[in-house]
Protein backbone atom coordinates (compact mmCIF):
# COMPACT_ATOMS: atom_id res chain seq x y z
CA UNK A 1 0.00 0.00 0.00
CA UNK A 2 1.31 3.48 -1.18
CA UNK A 3 1.24 6.88 1.42
CA UNK A 4 -1.25 8.78 1.47
CA UNK A 5 -0.25 12.56 -0.03
CA UNK A 6 -0.18 13.60 3.70
CA UNK A 7 1.68 11.05 4.76
CA UNK A 8 4.36 11.87 2.42
CA UNK A 9 4.22 15.89 3.12
CA UNK A 10 4.61 14.92 7.08
CA UNK A 11 7.88 12.60 6.16
CA UNK A 12 9.30 15.41 4.17
CA UNK A 13 9.15 17.99 6.81
CA UNK A 14 9.89 16.20 9.34
CA UNK A 15 13.12 15.04 7.20
CA UNK A 16 13.92 18.24 6.21
CA UNK A 17 13.23 19.53 10.01
CA UNK A 18 16.24 16.62 11.14
CA UNK A 19 18.85 17.92 8.39
CA UNK A 20 18.18 21.25 9.42
CA UNK A 21 18.69 20.42 13.42
CA UNK A 22 22.32 21.91 13.75
CA UNK A 23 21.21 25.30 11.69
CA UNK A 24 21.38 28.53 14.37
CA UNK A 25 17.49 28.52 14.36
CA UNK A 26 16.39 24.87 12.60
CA UNK A 27 12.12 25.53 13.15
CA UNK A 28 13.15 29.10 10.59
CA UNK A 29 15.48 27.29 8.73
CA UNK A 30 12.65 24.87 8.26
CA UNK A 31 10.37 26.82 7.25
CA UNK A 32 12.13 29.05 5.38
CA UNK A 33 13.06 25.95 2.97
CA UNK A 34 9.31 24.87 3.22
CA UNK A 35 8.41 28.23 1.74
CA UNK A 36 11.57 28.24 -0.81
CA UNK A 37 10.52 24.55 -2.57
CA UNK A 38 7.29 22.93 -1.72
CA UNK A 39 4.05 24.12 -3.78
CA UNK A 40 1.60 26.11 -2.45
CA UNK A 41 -0.90 23.40 -2.76
CA UNK A 42 1.78 21.11 -0.54
CA UNK A 43 2.05 23.74 1.96
CA UNK A 44 -1.92 23.89 2.41
CA UNK A 45 -2.73 20.69 3.06
CA UNK A 46 0.14 20.57 5.52
CA UNK A 47 -1.30 23.44 7.26
CA UNK A 48 -4.50 22.29 7.64
CA UNK A 49 -2.96 18.96 9.29
CA UNK A 50 -3.69 18.43 12.60
CA UNK A 51 -2.45 15.55 13.93
CA UNK A 52 0.62 14.68 15.93
CA UNK A 53 2.93 13.28 13.94
CA UNK A 54 5.11 16.47 12.85
CA UNK A 55 8.32 16.58 15.28
CA UNK A 56 8.58 19.83 17.46
CA UNK A 57 11.01 21.56 15.13
CA UNK A 58 8.80 20.46 11.79
CA UNK A 59 5.25 21.38 13.53
CA UNK A 60 6.66 24.92 14.61
CA UNK A 61 8.27 25.62 11.42
CA UNK A 62 4.75 24.50 9.78
CA UNK A 63 3.15 27.25 12.05
CA UNK A 64 5.67 29.74 10.74
CA UNK A 65 5.08 29.06 7.05
CA UNK A 66 2.03 30.44 4.75
CA UNK A 67 0.08 28.63 2.66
Amino acid sequence: MSKSTIERLIYMANQIAANLATSDDPVSATAAHIERYWDPRMKTMIKAYTGSDLTPTAAGAIGQITA
